[in-house]
């Protein structure tokens, strides 16, 4: 009777993303072994069968003709596999431009911007905020015009179609079968979904249509579809199979992942690294006696929360060093940071940098501050480990040390990821937008577990951030 080995190979993930905080949050959310690549997407290798390759393409910024260049170049190093497009879960950014490039080729794009964690809902395809319409709130307050009235509006020429929540949830194979039917009739499924486990039917569902099926979404649909390639991974082990009793393995995505048969020998399995997420222990700890390298958290957000989250930093020994904004756009006064000694040294080795916004700050001088911010602590984040709030802030520091890729490790909480650059320090990124009052504090801990929490002592209150307008 003869047996045979059968490696059934999980899918690999490819993803996009533009912005550098949105591409970590999509490489933690998947959960899988891979990397972060810092765009351009010249000669990116794809990733191996259970692995991610996420792409941040830089593109929150640019002019929508040259974003939507980019999401085309990046697509052509895709080679087969899961496709996932990161969007910002407030419909920021160049959606529309990048969103037209996304469908070009593909046969259609299931679209889930629901990220209920942060209370970003979507019912009848409008995107809501804690129950209210996008459009109702101030959520677009540091951007140029109005938020979109729905899905549909922000992804401008893309045709959609929105498929209800009472489909999303109704028993399989409803979903599937809608998602198919409005494919074939040459639009966009636009999904509802308010809960985690809505993303997971919507998840499952695009998965079982098979290749040429794009993903765009959130890290709420990159966390489902996570989940969904945690139960292929279960099953992506050598396998003993009967082939006289017609025995199979019958345990991959349909036509996403792949079959790979040899004689039977357990002891030497075929297939990649058995796929799973780094771990924060996977780097040795600092031999005894060396002091750990200064921490230097670089805040780069205009987010009102911001105030508040240097100031517990502060209650717990960081040094606070706010630097004037017209310092950072002026090359010839633009001052450079040295947390080692003098003023900028704190007493626990937390530095703490964000910009003076004491006066009012042009909104549109985003990317220009965050380069004079970038290079202001460049000096001093060459040895440090780094804690980046803000998308285009984390970029421009990254891109000032020379960085590009990222091996994520875990989420200290939402959003907030922990990666390992080449060199094996840490880095945190965290959209700007995310995180409670004490998601500073609780980053700084997890990366210095002997930092003291907050003393209860009044502490002067940090200058105002200025508005970046940045926070995915």
């Amino acid at each position: 009777m003869s047996r045979t080995t059968r490696t059934v190979l999980p899918p690999r993930v490819f993803a996009l993303a533009d912005d550098l905080s949105g591409a970590a949050e999509v490489a933690a959310a998947l959960g899988l072994r891979g990397r972060i690549v810092l765009g351009p997407a010249t000669a990116t290798a794809p990733p191996r069968h259970g692995e991610s390759v996420v792409l941040d393409l830089d593109t929150r910024q640019l002019p929508p003709v040259d974003a939507a260049s980019a999401v085309r170049a990046a697509l052509a190093y895709a080679d087969g596999g899961v496709v996932l497009k990161k969007i910002d879960s407030l419909l920021r950014g160049n959606l529309a431009a990048e969103a037209v490039a996304y469908a070009t080729g593909a046969r259609g794009v299931v679209i889930a911007p629901a990220l209920p964690v942060a209370g970003r809902t979507v019912r009848e395809g409008v995107v809501n905020l804690h129950g209210t319409a996008l459009h109702a709130t101030d959520a677009w307050r540091a951007e140029p015009g109005a938020a979109p009235v729905s899905v549909g509006a922000a992804l401008g020429g893309v045709p959609t179609r929105v498929v209800p929540l009472a489909t999303v949830r109704a028993p399989e194979p409803a979903l599937h079968d809608r998602l198919r039917a409005v494919v074939a009739e040459g639009y966009h499924p636009v999904c509802d979904a308010e809960t985690d486990a809505d993303l997971d039917a919507i998840a499952e569902a695009a998965l079982r249509l098979g290749p040429g099926i794009r993903l765009m979404g959130t890290g709420g649909l990159a966390a489902a579809l996570g989940r969904r390639l945690a139960q292929v991974a279960q099953v992506a082990q050598v396998a003993q199979v009967d082939l006289a009793a017609g025995a199979g393995a019958g345990a991959g995505l349909p036509g996403w992942g792949g079959d790979r048969s040899t004689q039977a020998d357990r002891h030497h399995p075929t297939g990649t690294d058995t796929p799973g997420p780094a771990r924060a222990d996977d780097v040795a700890p600092a031999p005894d006696g060396t002091p750990p390298r200064p921490l230097l958290v670089v805040v780069g957000t205009a987010e009102p929360t911001a105030v508040a989250q240097i100031a517990q930093l502060v209650a717990a020994g960081a040094r606070h060093v706010p630097l004037p904004a017209h310092t950072l756009t002026d090359r010839s006064t633009r001052p450079t940071l040295d947390i080692r000694k003098g003023v900028g040294r704190a007493p626990h080795g937390v530095t703490v940098v964000s910009i003076d916004g004491s006066h009012a700050v042009d909104p549109g001088a985003a990317r220009g501050l965050a380069v004079g911010l970038a290079h202001a602590v460049a000096e001093a984040a060459h040895e440090s480990d780094l804690v980046l709030t803000g998308g285009e802030t984390a970029r421009r520091v990254l891109d000032a040390l020379a960085i590009r890729e990222l091996l994520p490790l875990d989420q200290i909480h939402h959003g907030a990821v922990r990666s390992r650059t080449p060199d094996g320090r840490r880095v945190v990124t965290r959209p700007g937008s995310y995180g409670d009052t004490d998601s500073l504090l609780r980053i700084a801990r997890a990366l210095r577990p002997g930092l003291a929490p907050p003393s209860g002592q009044p502490v002067d209150p940090p200058v105002q951030p200025a508005p970046l307008g940045e926070p995915t």
